[in-house]
């Protein structure tokens, strides 16, 4: 499965970043940063092999997270029908 990820709020430090910005995970790592990648490598995984995860009070095939860096960059992933 494919997964979206997109940058919805972004106050980098260097600059990486910008609202808006989508990537698409098929099988290679994205151009992002090793932090950013290491808390959402998971959910990705997870995503990419059928798994439904927490998302609120539900299960959903999507999640949300912040970077590691004070949360200056936050991100939002969900699969690709």
């Amino acid at each position: 499965m494919k997964v979206r990820l997109t940058i919805t709020e972004s106050n980098c430090r260097s600059g990486y970043f910008k609202a808006g910005e989508e990537f698409i995970v098929e099988d290679l790592c994205p151009p992002l940063c090793h932090e950013l990648w290491n808390v959402i490598y998971p959910y990705v995984f997870a995503l990419q092999n059928g798994a439904a995860l927490d998302y609120g009070c539900k299960k959903d095939f999507q999640f949300d997270a912040k970077c590691p860096d004070g949360g200056r960059v936050c991100i939002h992933g969900e699969v690709v029908k």
